[in-house]
């Protein structure tokens, strides 16, 4: 039974992790698109990574105000 609540647990933290992420990459398509834009065109991942990153931290910082 203990492993199925595990299997449970790590189930559950990728599909947050991954729900996170798609909500974070689907705000900067909408918020940046010319970052979007230019790291597809040029094939450079690292603009698109970092202001991925920001929109993270910045969506974090936005929850902790109110704890």
């Amino acid at each position: 039974m203990s492993l199925q609540r595990v299997g449970i647990s790590l189930f559950t933290l990728v599909a947050i992790v991954t729900i996170v992420l798609a909500a974070a990459t689907i705000w900067l398509f909408v918020t940046n698109p010319v970052t979007v834009a230019t790291a597809v065109n040029e094939g450079e991942i690292s603009p698109l990574v970092r202001s991925l990153a920001d929109v993270l931290l910045q969506a974090l910082g936005g929850l902790l105000k109110y704890l």
